[in-house]
């Protein structure tokens, strides 16, 4: 139930790159979402959320995603998501989201 993220500026690859680490659900969507959206704001670029660390995703941190792609779709700039663990990649398979989110390193992205 608790949520830490590494986030930081890639001037290689122009893109901000954020690491969530522990469990995004109920209790840690919206400061993932304003994390996010706050370094986004700040440099809007395309970003990639990197789901080493990620051990769990409820309806509430997929709701915070979409409304993160929302507001990037805005600004032409999109969501990579990339190491997910196969139980959270089930999630996105499942609910038809796989078709919104680029999984980089595969064939969709």
């Amino acid at each position: 139930m608790s949520l830490s993220i590494d986030s930081q500026f890639d001037n290689n690859e122009n893109k901000w790159i954020f690491k969530p680490e522990g469990d995004l659900d109920i209790y840690t969507s919206s400061q993932f979402k304003e994390e996010v959206l706050k370094n986004f704001n700040a440099i809007e670029s395309d970003i990639i959320i990197d789901g080493g660390k990620l051990d769990y995703v409820d309806s509430t941190g997929l709701g915070a995603l979409i409304s993160i792609l929302r507001t990037m779709k805005e600004k032409e700039t999109k969501i990579y998501i990339e190491n997910v663990k196969p139980n959270i990649r089930k999630i996105f398979d499942i609910t038809n989201l796989d078709k919104l989110f680029i999984f980089r390193g595969e064939e969709n992205e």
